[in-house]
């Protein structure tokens, strides 16, 4: 990794209060950032005691995909500005990536030792693999020297994994894109959004990620495009819009330089109509679309963000429980609450993943 990068993304990050802030904001929206922001101390919190009391014990095992989860609790502390080993919440980010860099050497392709970090979870191995290799990335170059010295032997290795993951596919109509396993052969746009993601975060810090391969995921989100609906597919041709992979898909090209172009636009009007339902009132995999739709719209801006952030802020502050969590999602209270805090947290721009 090149240091100089990394390390300029902690400065900026360690220059901001604990307390991060949102940047400016219309009067209109800027009415909940009182609200928003008791929520979000009260949720850290919440995460914060449900911290196990053994290296092997973060957050009580309480999913299947557990280096997801730590990752994404990880990145919910940071998004708020709160670095690795600093005040109050410090531990907590460090137990984090103690948790994921304790992957073990054994296991399914290989274990960490060969940069695997999706641990022994048929469902959710690629998932929990993407997402770790993610907050690996964000974190890098905000940690001491020891941790540092690990996460620059790990992370390498675990974007090849991806890499040579997106490199076996061969079929046309799932090339750029990745499956539940690393030796999959096809594809769905929900497990390649965290890939994607994972992809970026270290190109942008400096890692030799070839821009052929954001190519060649973008490629792949857009032929899960479903231009009748004006919303995204789980894969290419299947018909069936929904908001979950819509919004995954509008944070990828977001995020990869597709700026607010037609094919942006009209997923955003598809998105706020399903705001007015669907997005909100899903049995299933809430969190993950609410998360990845508070992201998308925010890149997107403008009138976008004006009309869906005081949707975001109704439903998720009412749904916050006396405890601090959030408890709408069946894989789990810190899960759940994790995603909303990086949703609420959008606009504090803390995570550089997420930088406009």
């Amino acid at each position: 990794m090149k240091k100089a990068m990394v390390l300029t993304a902690a400065v900026m990050l360690l220059l901001v209060p604990v307390s991060g802030r949102a940047d400016t904001e219309s009067a209109a929206l800027a009415k909940y950032r009182p609200g928003v922001d008791r929520a979000v101390q009260r949720a850290l919190a919440f995460m914060a005691a449900r911290l196990g009391g053994r290296t092997d014990d973060v957050f009580g095992h309480e999913v299947r995909n557990i280096n997801a989860v730590v990752g994404l609790a990880g990145m919910a502390f940071l998004s708020v500005g709160h670095t690795p080993g600093q005040g109050l919440y410090g531990d907590v980010v460090n137990r984090c990536i103690d948790f994921i860099l304790a992957t073990p050497s054994e296991g399914p392709y290989g274990g960490a030792a060969k940069g695997w970090l999706g641990r022994d979870n048929p469902y959710g191995r690629m998932y929990s693999h993407a997402i770790a290799t993610l907050f690996l990335s964000e974190v890098s170059g905000m940690v001491d020297p020891e941790r540092q010295k690990k996460i620059d032997a790990v992370l390498p290795k675990a974007l090849k994994v991806i890499l040579d993951a997106q490199a076996i596919q061969k079929e046309e109509k799932y090339a750029g894109g990745w499956r539940y396993t690393p030796d999959a052969t096809d594809s769905d746009l929900s497990i390649s959004g965290w890939n994607v993601m994972a992809l970026r975060s270290a190109r942008l810090n400096g890692a030799p990620v070839p821009a052929e391969a954001i190519k060649k995921a973008i490629e792949y989100v857009n032929r899960c495009h479903n231009p009748g609906k004006g919303g995204f597919d789980y894969q290419p041709g299947e018909g069936n819009a929904s908001p979950r992979m819509s919004a995954a898909a509008l944070l990828c090209r977001e995020l990869c330089g597709r700026h607010d172009d037609e094919i942006n636009r009209r997923c955003g009007d598809y998105l706020l109509g399903q705001a007015q339902g669907p997005l909100f009132t899903a049995p299933h995999y809430r969190a993950y679309g609410i998360y990845y739709a508070s992201q998308a719209m925010f890149q997107l801006g403008g009138t976008y963000w004006e009309r869906f952030a005081p949707l975001l802020y109704k439903h998720l502050l009412s749904w916050q429980g006396p405890d601090g969590s959030c408890r709408y999602d069946s894989y789990g209270d810190v899960y759940s609450t994790s995603m909303t805090v990086l949703a609420l947290t959008v606009t504090y721009r803390q995570l550089p993943i997420y930088q406009r």
